[in-house]
């Protein structure tokens, strides 16, 4: 059996695949969650905006089209813009970021399952982005992670 004759230029193309592997790899994972949580903050901020533009017309929506059960329609409205105002500015702080991708991912089944459930491909990904920051937090440059230094020796 003879060994395989491996090009040079094949060589060197193998080894160069081999090292942006490896530099991606490397990227810290806060380099990763800080556009995460941006994307994510961007689409609630944007419907919270959107809400407020004519707050007549989205309390019309939340009774006739959305129609989210248990909650009478204007609840569900003033709770819907809590929710996209409040969550977008944690997110963006990367303050309570576990808790407020909770709380997104919630209303986004609640969408999902209620409102519009032709739209499981755009609710795939919001959930998948808030899967990794659900799963991995905030990161490094975040408030979360401040926040915890202080506490750890706290609870220790």
């Amino acid at each position: 059996m003879t060994g395989a004759i491996v090009s040079p230029a094949r060589a060197t193309a193998t080894k160069r695949l081999l090292q942006a592997r490896a530099w991606l790899e490397a990227v810290p994972y806060w380099v990763l969650a800080v556009p995460l949580r941006l994307g994510v903050a961007w689409i609630f901020w944007n419907s919270a905006q959107v809400k407020l533009i004519n707050w007549d017309t989205t309390l019309t929506l939340f009774r006739e089209d959305y129609r989210v059960p248990v909650l009478p329609p204007e609840l569900a409205a003033d709770m819907a813009l809590a929710i996209e105002l409040a969550c977008p500015v944690l997110l963006v702080s990367g303050l309570f970021t576990r808790a407020a991708v909770v709380v997104l991912m919630a209303m986004t089944a609640v969408i999902q399952v209620f409102v519009y459930p032709e739209a499981w491909p755009t609710h795939l990904q919001w959930t998948a982005m808030m899967l990794v920051l659900l799963c991995r937090g905030a990161g490094l440059l975040a408030l979360d992670h401040l926040l915890w230094r202080w506490l750890r020796p706290k609870l220790d």
